[in-house]
């Protein structure tokens, strides 16, 4: 199993939900809804859920071994990271853009 595209669908920057995320698997089978939360300790990755009968949350789809979750964990918060590096330096740029003084006419042109 390959993780073949991953696609930051929201970056939410109040509350412990930090971003939403869709995955395409082998190009064959795409999952949506997927969380990026930050944890007491450390950010994960919650699959997509939905709420039962009794008010308990259950996962629609999940990794059954320990080896994808892991591969899923690290695939997702690695394009996470990247992504918020990326707006990072984009902001950076924009903000340094905006201090540099435009340059004065030439004379006579």
């Amino acid at each position: 199993m390959q993780i073949t595209d991953v696609k930051i669908r929201k970056i939410i920057s109040e509350g412990r939900l930090r971003a939403v995320i869709s995955i395409t698997i082998d190009d064959m089978l795409a999952i949506h809804d997927i969380k990026v939360v930050q944890g007491d300790e450390r950010l994960f990755v919650a699959m997509p859920s939905r709420r039962d009968e009794n008010g308990i949350f259950r996962d629609i789809v999940h990794p059954i071994s320990a080896e994808v979750r892991r591969l899923m964990e690290e695939t997702i918060l690695d394009a996470y990271s990247r992504h918020l590096a990326l707006a990072e330096a984009e902001e950076a740029a924009e903000a340094a853009a905006a201090e540099t003084p435009a340059p004065d006419p030439q004379p006579g042109g």
